[in-house]
């Protein structure tokens, strides 16, 4: 059992810790160690499809814009690995998502601060002595040791949406996109698959299946109860909101204000790709092409009101709501694509609840600087569950650098990493533009 007393200890090692551990590595002025029950680093292991790109620049790896010259870089990773030439001649800003899954991999095997198999069962507070203890345990030998620290910093991440229309199937027959890997041998000896949603991981698992039916003639459906398969937001002043500068401005609105800002964003997180689009558009062109019977069907406008599984398919209610029409549709899998939604383990709320401010619809209350808002002097960093409070960047890998470098900031007392007021060419703030 350790007694040790840290600075900082980490709960998750997603990559937004992953990074706070890089940028903290050697640094003598905060001792921390972070823990996560995997037995290694994986990022979405379900969705690391061939061909699949991350959805932002290379340079929005786990250091870059804090610290270019950090040896965690994501160009130092392609030096050590014998790949810049290659990365050279591909000349694409995006990278592969495996390879980004490969990077993180590897800056989490150089890093000295973080414990992989080690799952945190437990966080309690010690009101008389002002620190936390933390419990974690050994997957493999159940093993259990406890921790001390002055401060934590949440890395809980998100976990799937199965809405309960979906619950209780068999899980071969009916699926979240996140365990798309792992089924898609059933999906090959499948005679009918069906994908439910329009979002970006539905749209990749589409992509694939439709790749495939070259080999392997299901036929293949994708329902959506969006008004089309929109593409994401993607034009290079609209996405400077992924900017510490709009995060600012976000924060500053009333919370009643700030749901109402975020419900109109959805194109800036929820879309496609429009290079997924490009690649989907050609492979039903290219299925075309002998003019017979395609087997293939994207509806649209339609919302998958129930579905029941009847011997050896799955009845699909429909409802086209722009018509107001019900009807029913018949697939041998069926692959659902509703997202993610933050995960907040219960003994957080359980064992720490009562020293955190929550607003009305259950949420945490954060700081600008990512703190929660405590009645304790202690402080409890906070990476995933705060699109509420700090908007729609809050899962963009392209903030994650800035949040940890107030992070760091905030925990020493002091500007390690300069911050800037300016970063993007266009004006948010109405009075800012007034100074110009």
């Amino acid at each position: 059992m350790s007694s040790k007393m840290y600075d900082l200890i980490g709960v998750g090692v997603g990559p937004f810790n992953l990074s706070l551990a890089a940028l903290l590595e050697g640094n003598c002025e905060v001792d921390a160690v972070f823990f996560d029950q995997k037995p290694q680093f994986d990022w979405h292991k379900g969705m690391l499809i061939v061909g699949t790109r991350l959805q932002v620049p290379f340079m929005a790896d786990l250091v870059t814009l804090a610290d270019p010259t950090n040896q965690y870089s994501f160009l130092n990773y392609l030096s050590q690995k014998n790949r810049l030439y290659p990365f050279y001649f591909l000349q694409r800003l995006d990278i592969p998502r495996r390879e980004y899954n490969d990077y993180c991999q590897w800056v989490a095997n150089e890093l000295d601060n973080c414990r992989f198999g080690k799952k945190v069962v437990e966080l309690d507070y010690n009101e008389s002595e002002n620190y936390f203890t933390v419990t974690v345990e050994d997957v493999h030998t159940n093993e259990q040791a406890t921790y001390h620290s002055k401060n934590l910093v949440l890395g809980t991440g998100s976990i799937p949406v199965l809405p309960k229309t979906f619950q209780g199937l068999p899980e071969e027959n009916v699926f979240h996109t996140s365990k798309f890997l792992e089924n898609q041998d059933r999906c090959r000896k499948a005679k009918s698959i069906t994908v439910i949603g329009s979002g970006q991981s539905a749209a990749e698992a589409f992509r694939e299946l439709l790749k495939e039916r070259m080999e392997h003639p299901y036929k293949l459906t994708w329902i959506t109860r969006s008004k089309s398969f929109l593409s994401m937001e993607e034009s290079k002043l609209s996405v400077e909101q992924f900017s510490p500068d709009y995060v600012n401005y976000f924060y500053q609105f009333p919370q009643e204000k700030k749901d109402e800002i975020f419900k109109t964003q959805d194109l800036l997180y929820k879309g496609i790709s429009s290079h997924t689009i490009t690649d989907i558009y050609n492979l039903l062109y290219e299925h075309s092409v002998s003019g017979e019977d395609m087997n293939l069907g994207l509806q649209v406008l339609t919302e998958v009101k129930g579905i029941e599984q009847k011997g050896d398919m799955c009845e699909i209610q429909c409802h086209q709501w722009q018509q107001d029409k019900d009807f029913t549709h018949e697939s041998e899998v069926v692959i659902v694509g509703t997202g993610y939604r933050p995960n907040v383990p219960g003994f957080i709320r359980e064992n720490l609840g009562s020293y955190m401010n929550w607003d009305d619809q259950g949420r945490y209350e954060v700081e600008a600087d990512y703190r929660l808002r405590l009645n304790i002097p202690n402080q409890i960093y906070v990476h995933s569950g705060i699109s509420h409070s700090h908007g729609v960047g809050s899962t963009n890998l392209g903030l994650a650098v800035h949040r940890n470098k107030v992070i760091i900031n905030h925990l020493v007392g002091r500007e390690v990493f300069p911050m800037h007021d300016k970063n993007v060419f266009q004006n948010f703030d109405a009075d800012k533009f007034n100074q110009l």
